[in-house]
């Protein structure tokens, strides 16, 4: 037997011992390439070819090619075996305990504010009007300016909010949009302005930094303080159920005139007076008026040839009035066992 016989018979035997010892298809690579890579043993030995005599040759160079072609077909078969222990593993190990109770899949569902802004909306809606919408950084003007809010009208004291710069800020109501949409559009118009605000509010029971409201805004050339109750006493209706009564008080608004405040029948003591109305029997609901003269002007409108209403509410107090709930605080506690309830 010649040296590269001996040399293929060692080759052999250590490649066998080799496929025997390894456990995974990451490891068979290394194998490949110590075999039949270009350095491999087996391939080195084709490269010797040359030096044996030519009539070996032939005879030679056909069992190195036979040992290359074998060691490649048991590298193929070994590659076979570790994926399908590979897989039986893996099946294993992700194998389902059918005997387990079933994981629970919880459905979410809407916070409560989010529920009464889009009833409020609906209702709107189903009522003519259209939602607009505004940019939550306002500038002084639209904010305060061009609603009759200059700037030192005490009743700015009242909204005092975070400024971003001396012109620019967190708005603190969404009366911005209706302003923006008068200077847009031109009569009739009747939209519905929902979003974020901002106040530099104690938090407190009935106040939060941070809040939404809805304001409404209606103009045309015959708009009168009727179609204003009318308008809302049907929401309230759909709101809170057509038993609830409502009423209206004077109030004051720089940017309406006149105004006034909507209050509803207390719902804990039915109007009787309790510690919730402060023993009146009413609860506030709403500011409303008769949008000031000063606004239409502002917009590029003829003179006295519109009229309007306007009205805000906030959500927030609407869901504690619909819902009889004392704090404000509960809806952005995220307890879990208050938000189920809804």
């Amino acid at each position: 037997m010649g040296e590269i016989e001996k040399l293929l018979e060692r080759i052999k035997g250590e490649l066998s011992e080799d496929l025997d010892n390894i456990i995974c298809t990451k490891d068979l690579e290394e194998i490949k390439r110590k075999y039949l890579g270009k350095k491999g043993s087996i391939s080195v030995l084709l490269k010797e070819l040359g030096k044996l005599p030519p009539s070996e040759r032939p005879r030679i160079g056909n069992l190195v090619n036979s040992e290359k072609k074998a060691a490649d077909l048991l590298i193929i078969q070994k590659l076979n075996t570790l994926k399908k222990q590979e897989l039986q593993q893996q099946l294993e190990a992700e194998t389902i305990d059918i005997t387990l109770p079933g994981a629970e899949f919880r459905i979410g569902k809407h916070h409560p504010i989010t529920m009464v802004m889009n009833e409020i909306c609906d209702i709107f809606i189903q009522m003519g009007f259209s939602i607009a919408e505004g940019p939550e950084i306002e500038t002084d003007y639209y904010n305060f300016e061009a609603l009759n809010l200059h700037k030192d009208h005490p009743a700015r004291d009242t909204q005092d909010t975070f400024y971003i710069t001396d012109d620019y800020l967190l708005r603190t109501q969404t009366s911005p949009i209706q302003i923006r949409v008068l200077e847009k559009e031109k009569p009739p118009l009747q939209i519905i302005a929902p979003g974020r605000c901002y106040r530099k509010d104690s938090e407190d029971m009935t106040h939060l930094p941070m809040f939404f409201q809805v304001e409404g805004l209606m103009v045309d050339t015959d708009i009168s303080f009727r179609n204003l109750k009318g308008i809302l006493n049907e929401f309230s209706s759909q709101m809170f159920g057509a038993s609830r009564k409502t009423r209206f008080r004077p109030s004051y608004f720089p940017f309406t005139e006149p105004s006034a405040e909507m209050d509803i029948e207390c719902g804990i003591c039915e109007g009787k007076g309790c510690k919730s109305c402060k023993f009146t029997g009413w609860l506030e609901i709403l500011g409303c008026g008769m949008m000031h003269p000063a606004l239409f002007e502002r917009a590029g409108y003829e003179k006295g040839k519109y009229t309007g209403f306007a009205f805000g509410m906030g959500p927030e107090r609407i869901a504690m009035l619909k819902y009889n709930i004392a704090d404000i605080r509960l809806f952005i506690q995220n307890d879990l066992r208050f938000l189920k309830q809804f």
